[in-house]
């Protein structure tokens, strides 16, 4: 894989930002996507101090349904062609739909979903067109199965590796690959923002920088389901499909479970 200019959603930190490091390693050039324009400021100084790579920030938030637009004119303008693009961005959000905040439900699915897919279609014509590139897709082992405590979360990474999948099949003949990563339990800002504090899946959570790695080295083979850990991969390719509906959702809640 020849490494050109990559764009990152979610650059600011966790296994966006460890993704950055990885390209900017290997001289690849950088768009850094997040909503906090300081720490996307200094992210490119380190990068460009450390790797001597181009480093560009674009300070949008992603759950705006026109950011993604301005993403991709931002870029055009700066007469970037994106060969690399890494959809990163998303959050959680835990408790019984019934009970959560609409306005951060939607939020989530503009940003997990929508977003995702609009830049996508954006940067994957070029790509097309030049008949190279990577996508990598960040989604998750929630993925799977349906989340109760979780379930617009878990709703919107069953899309992304769906999604990855399918436009992974139509675009393998002009020489472009998408990849989707699915991690388990990550140690990021990920669990403060999702109101997971107290969910025992996340003491034994993987570092972002494993899981990036994992999925940086994933999308340089074209492979087009990443998992983390061995386990997982077992367990959700060969036994939760074979497991009742009803188990399938008790094991799924009781996992979401706070127990302190």
């Amino acid at each position: 894989m020849e490494f050109r200019t990559a764009l990152i959603t979610g650059a600011s930190s966790g296994i966006g930002l460890e993704l950055a490091r990885i390209h900017a390693s290997k001289g690849g050039d950088v768009v850094l996507v997040a909503r906090s324009r300081d720490k996307l400021e200094a992210i490119k100084r380190e990068l460009q101090a450390q790797h001597g790579v181009k480093t560009y920030v674009i300070a949008e938030d992603l759950a705006d349904p026109g950011a993604a637009d301005r993403v991709f004119r931002a870029t055009e303008s700066l007469g970037l062609s994106i060969d690399v693009l890494i959809n990163n961005a998303g959050f959680g959000g835990h408790g019984k739909f019934v009970e959560r905040d609409l306005g951060a439900d939607q939020a989530m699915m503009q940003v997990n979903m929508a977003a995702l897919t609009s830049l996508t279609h954006h940067y994957l014509k070029g790509m097309v067109d030049r008949r190279r590139g990577r996508i990598l897709n960040v989604s998750s082992t929630a993925s799977f199965m349906p989340g109760p405590l979780q379930a617009v979360y878990y709703a919107t990474k069953a899309y992304v590796t769906s999604f990855t999948q399918a436009i992974a099949e139509e675009v393998r003949e002009y020489g472009v690959t998408a990849t989707v990563l699915c991690p388990g339990a990550v140690a990021t800002g990920f669990v403060a923002a999702g109101d997971l504090q107290g969910v025992d899946v996340w003491k034994n959570a993987r570092t972002a920088e494993s899981v990036a790695q994992c999925g940086y080295q994933a999308m340089e083979r074209g492979e087009l389901v990443a998992f983390n850990e061995c386990k997982l991969r077992v367990m959700l390719d060969w036994i939760v499909p074979l497991l009742p509906r009803r188990t399938v959702l008790k094991v799924s809640r009781q996992a979401m479970e706070k127990t302190s």
